[in-house]
């Protein structure tokens, strides 16, 4: 399919404008975006309960109900804030880049402002500053990421070109995770202890850093895709909402990333006590992450030509294929050592790199398809739907691993676990991904409708509209 060149039409004065041609340029702008989201939201993810424990020093079961509360909140204010931005009319730098360049700079001040401890308050007040300060932050937080996740389904139409936006937009997030999880560590801690004035320090350096990737992003990346004037009426929520359970692919991605999403919560939380009481050898669990970061580096590379060559949906079943294959295989060789068993499980992290690299090329093909179902473009609207019931699966799949962990019989006070716990233990970490990942290779082949043939009709029809519309 050819890279067509949508015409962007002026506000002010009517005249066509012709945009540059989609190139490198915007897969580092895309880059940019994810790179400083995550610069706070992984600083956030990783390292603020313990700075509410041990800097506030609030219960750890008090913070985890604050974080289920505003993670309900925020799947809230995406939806609300995905509908308003579909209200906005597109101006002359498009529709969703502004939002992100005006709404970046009170987002990362309320970051900051998280990580402030006024000296000599009661305990109330820190915890009704972190209730206050968290919810604050992650309310913003929607006003940016709603807009640059929607972002992508108007940048360019090519089904191949959005999943090298996915890609680089992955890329953008590992960065940011290895440069948080390998310098955070050394900036938060003075002699292994959480510092105050350490993680101010850091969320002001972070935060700099996350406003130079907001910039980049906004000045680097280019919208395309503009409604034509006779799309532009408001549509009323129940007619979105219609369309929505007639969209068909929106539902299976929908299902599917959220068992992956609880899937990996399950494995993120197991993997502690597989390594450290199975193995007993806590240090590989690090290792294991390395590599699990090394094997989706290395699938990059393939991914725009095999997208190009087979199809998103096609890639994404096999990868989760392979996966499933691997983890069933290391169910049955319940004898393997540390080393072996990393070594083997890259090649299912290998697998499951592939669905992880195209997921977000899965959500632009689901905004099309709405489009074609409703013949109204709502790409915020959709897009705040989807990031709405992942926020919902992490709050409600918060406590998964801890009750996993529970229900083979694994004992906090016993120095050795009995066999049972331990079994138990590699069951949680082999058997059940193998299964899941299968269940999510036959939602993929059998419910998202979208192969490679669809999608490029569906680019094709909806080009032809839009020209027609224009």
């Amino acid at each position: 399919m050819s890279n067509l060149v949508i015409h962007n039409v002026s506000e002010t004065t009517g005249n066509i404008k012709a945009s540059r041609p989609f190139g490198m340029r915007d897969k580092l702008g895309y880059l940019f975006g994810d790179f400083g989201n995550d610069f706070f939201f992984i600083l956030v993810s990783s390292f603020l309960m313990v700075y509410y424990t041990d800097i506030f020093k609030i219960h750890a079961a008090t913070i985890g109900l604050v974080f289920v509360i505003a993670r309900l909140w925020d799947a809230v204010a995406d939806v609300v804030w995905g509908r308003f931005i579909d209200t906005r009319k597109a101006g002359v730098q498009g529709k969703f880049r502004p939002w992100i360049f005006r709404m970046s700079f009170p987002l990362v001040i309320s970051g900051i402002l998280m990580f402030v401890k006024i000296p000599g308050m009661s305990d109330g007040f820190y915890m009704a500053y972190a209730f206050v300060t968290y919810l604050i932050w992650g309310t913003l937080y929607s006003t940016v990421n709603i807009p640059y996740g929607s972002m992508a389904s108007v940048i360019t139409s090519d089904s191949v070109e959005r999943t090298t936006l996915s890609t680089f937009r992955t890329m953008g997030a590992m960065l940011a995770s290895l440069i948080i999880n390998v310098i955070g560590p050394l900036i938060l801690f003075v002699n292994n202890k959480a510092d105050s004035n350490r993680f101010m320090l850091a969320a002001i350096i972070f935060g700099i850093l996350s406003i130079a990737c907001y910039m980049a992003c906004y000045k680097l990346s280019t919208e395309r895709i503009r409604i034509p004037e006779a799309q532009k009426n408001k549509v009323h929520l129940g007619t979105t909402l219609k369309g929505m359970l007639k969209n068909r692919p929106l539902i299976s991605i929908l299902i599917a990333s959220l068992t992956f999403m609880m899937l990996s919560m399950l494995v993120g939380a197991v993997n502690v006590y597989l390594f450290k009481n199975y193995f007993g050898s806590a240090s590989m669990l690090s290792m294991a992450g390395l590599i699990q970061t090394a094997a989706v580096f290395i699938a990059i590379p393939f991914v725009k030509s095999l997208v190009h060559k087979f199809g998103k949906k096609e890639i994404a079943a096999a990868g989760m294929l392979l996966s499933s294959v691997v983890y069933l295989t290391l169910y049955f060789l319940p004898y393997l050592t540390a080393w072996q068993f990393v070594l083997i499980s890259a090649i299912g992290m290998f697998g499951f790199a592939f669905f992880n690299l195209v997921v977000w090329a899965f959500v632009t093909d689901v905004i099309d398809y709405q489009e074609y179902v409703t013949g109204v473009r709502e790409d915020g609207t959709v897009y705040s739907v989807y990031s709405f019931a992942r926020k919902v699966g992490q709050a409600l799949a918060g406590g998964i691993g801890g009750v996993a962990i529970g229900s083979v019989g694994y004992d906090a006070a016993r120095s050795v676990q009995t066999k049972e716990a331990l079994d138990g233990i590699y069951t949680l970490a082999t058997l059940v991904p193998g299964i899941v990942y299968l269940v999510i290779f036959l939602i993929i082949v059998f419910l998202y409708p979208l192969n490679k043939r669809r999608t490029s009709q569906l680019a094709s029809h909806l080009n032809e509209k839009r020209l027609g519309g224009a």
